[in-house]
């Protein structure tokens, strides 16, 4: 890790002032940057400490919704009782989605603000070849081990998976992300690798996220999160499903439908075509099934991936029945 300055930010406006700045990059949790910075990926010039800003923390939820700010604690989020009543999808992927000792360290903000845990990228001694590291240089996991990598949206630049869960869920319920006078639905945030997998989200020089909002909605408060890995603590996603659902009066007819994809595409995966399906059917088994195939629609594997074309329609629709069974 090399030398860096350090700069304590007074308020928001100087650490996006700071942030603009070449080199310099915000730390709040630092549970991504440290890692980063120790592989030789990140070399800050600056490090923006924004951590003690007050009222960034916040978590306020009402019947229209619920707004979290950027530096409230994945921990703090997952565990608050509104959260939980009103949003189940977003606490189930924020405890599902690290340790608990991350959890109460890293930062609502710094979790968007993740970057790809593709091995090639993380790996700059080994594999110099990494279009998101450096463009142009090519990508060593097309033709390497590719078992987790993407299948959707991916480019002949970069087949990288985004590795979250919260914003999967926050796809799935339309949240938008607060970057100061500019807002941004989450999935307009974070962006296809196409030509360009170095930008990987909309965010411009001088801008911070500041909070999350996510309207309320019925499907969000009958929602859940299913997350299908190796292994039952502290992994990455083979494949995940955020989905919400809204039934008719007759508690079996569905009204409204969300669901996004996790651990198979290059960003968080909203699937309308899937929602689009199964709008006004009566909930059934096979008629799930069916349609929750369309989840992988135009998907391309890697050899080694091409179990998460199979996997992620039975995600999708085993968590669709399970709210169905609640119903």
């Amino acid at each position: 890790m090399r030398d860096f300055s350090y700069l304590r930010a007074s308020s928001a406006d100087a650490a996006r002032q700071a942030a603009a700045l070449p080199g310099a990059m915000l730390l709040a949790g630092g549970t991504t940057l440290i890692d980063l910075a120790k592989c030789g990926v990140a070399e800050p010039d600056m490090l923006v400490d924004i951590t003690h800003l007050k009222g960034l923390d916040r978590i306020d939820v009402n019947e229209r919704g619920a707004t979290i700010g950027a530096l409230a604690k994945m921990g703090h989020v997952a565990d608050h009782a509104d959260v939980k009543s009103r949003f189940p999808a977003i606490s189930e992927a924020l405890w599902q989605a690290a340790s608990a000792q991350i959890r109460n360290m890293a930062t609502i903000g710094g979790n968007l603000m993740q970057r790809t845990r593709c091995p090639y990228f993380r790996d700059p001694s080994n594999f110099s070849a990494c279009n998101k590291r450096d463009p142009g240089s090519g990508c060593s996991a097309i033709g390497g081990v590719t078992r987790g990598h993407a299948v959707l949206g991916t480019s002949e630049a970069c087949i990288a998976m985004y590795p979250g869960d919260l914003a999967t869920a926050l796809v799935a319920f339309d949240a938008t992300v607060h970057l100061g006078e500019r807002k941004l639905l989450v999935d307009d945030f974070f962006l296809l690798p196409g030509a360009t997998p170095d930008r990987e989200h909309a965010i411009e020089p001088g801008e911070m996220i500041t909070a999350i909002e996510i309207p309320g909605s019925a499907a969000a408060r009958r929602s859940t999160y299913l997350k299908i890995r190796d292994r039952q603590s502290y992994e990455f996603a083979a494949a995940s499903a955020a989905v919400g659902i809204e039934f008719e009066a007759d508690g079996r007819t569905i009204r409204d439908l969300r669901v996004a994809l996790g651990g198979v595409a290059t960003k968080p995966w909203r699937v309308r075509a899937v929602e689009d399906a199964l709008k006004g059917k009566v909930l059934e088994p096979e008629t799930v099934r069916a349609a929750s195939l369309l989840a992988v629609e135009g998907a391309v594997d890697q050899g080694a991936n091409h179990y998460k074309i199979e996997l992620a329609p039975r995600v999708v629709a085993r968590a669709i029945l399970k709210l169905g069974e609640t119903a």
